[in-house]
């Protein structure tokens, strides 16, 4: 099973990034994910993607809007809730938690996404949002206190100072052992490459993973040496990114050395979508053992192939 943790449809283009073109719809994001994708030389989909909104959309933005607390929250989301509902069997929902707009508020909102909507995970943003993790712990505590009672997983944006480098995020980290924190970008962004941190932090803490996407590939190499498995996944940042980009970062690693380092499909499978679904109690599946069983899979869920 094949699952992004970081996709970004939107039907407004992100307010910070500005792309050009036309918004990345649901629509778009699923034709995406449908591809086919060649890994190991089978035609593979993206099976399941966590969505949530651009995060230039959920800027604190008083007075722009005209909207305050959950009325602006549930405005930002909107647009993520309506696409979980549509497609609940491909997408899983982000909730992002925009302290400013205020801790209780966005801390209910998580429950309220959670029950309602059944989403799995929230994401901070601490650059964009502009608070320094570790001296605002008053500020995630409501949220956190939620995660950990509602088992949700946690997405932490890293890799841009002077707000996300990876180990600011470690006093909340510790504080709550029972969430699972996902380093996101593999700590590389526009402010830095920190993806030593990243690495170690997921060595060192046992409710520390860490998001392929992002990271170098020399590095991936190096680090899944010495990862234990279950740490490594895969999350592609789409867009603007695009998804091929970083299933081969993680392909690779099946090469022989010094490229790669000759892992076997399974545990491939494991990093691109299977330690997720487990994490979220649902059924790993093994990877396609042939094309002729890939490309059968792909047609039982309506993908067509081109025939030669």
């Amino acid at each position: 099973m094949i699952i992004d943790l970081s996709c970004y449809p939107t039907d407004l283009v992100d307010l910070a990034w500005r792309h050009d073109g036309d918004p990345f719809t649901g629509e778009r994001l699923l034709k995406m994910m449908d591809g086919p994708w060649t890994i190991r030389g089978k035609p593979r989909r993206i099976d399941k993607a966590f969505i949530q909104p651009p995060q230039g959309n959920t800027i604190y933005t008083h007075g722009v809007h005209e909207k305050e607390g959950k009325a602006a929250i549930r405005e930002y989301m909107a647009y993520t809730e309506k696409m979980v509902t549509e497609h609940p069997d491909r997408f899983l929902g982000c909730f992002v938690y925009n302290p400013r707009y205020g801790t209780q508020n966005g801390a209910e909102e998580i429950a309220r996404y959670a029950k309602e909507f059944d989403f799995k995970m929230v994401q901070l943003q601490a650059n964009m949002h502009a608070y320094r993790p570790d001296r605002a712990l008053d500020w995630l505590r409501p949220a956190m206190r939620v995660c950990a009672d509602l088992g949700l997983m946690v997405k932490l944006h890293t890799g841009d100072g002077p707000y996300s480098i990876p180990t600011e995020f470690y006093p909340i980290i510790r504080e709550f052992p029972s969430v699972n924190f996902i380093l996101a970008h593999f700590g590389v962004q526009t402010g830095g490459v920190y993806v030593f941190e990243p690495f170690q932090m997921a060595l060192d803490a046992p409710n520390v993973y860490a998001e392929s996407g992002w990271c170098l590939q020399s590095r991936i190499v190096e680090f899944a040496k010495e990862l234990p498995k279950h740490k490594i996944l895969f999350g592609s940042d789409t867009p603007p990114n695009e998804p091929g980009m970083w299933i081969n970062l993680l392909e690779v690693l099946c090469h022989e050395p010094p490229q790669g380092l000759n892992l076997d499909e399974d545990t491939l499978e494991d990093y691109l979508g299977n330690n997720v679904a487990r994490m979220i109690g649902l059924e790993p599946t093994a990877p396609p053992r042939s094309v002729e069983e890939a490309e059968a899979y792909l047609r039982n869920h309506g993908i067509a192939l081109e025939t030669a």
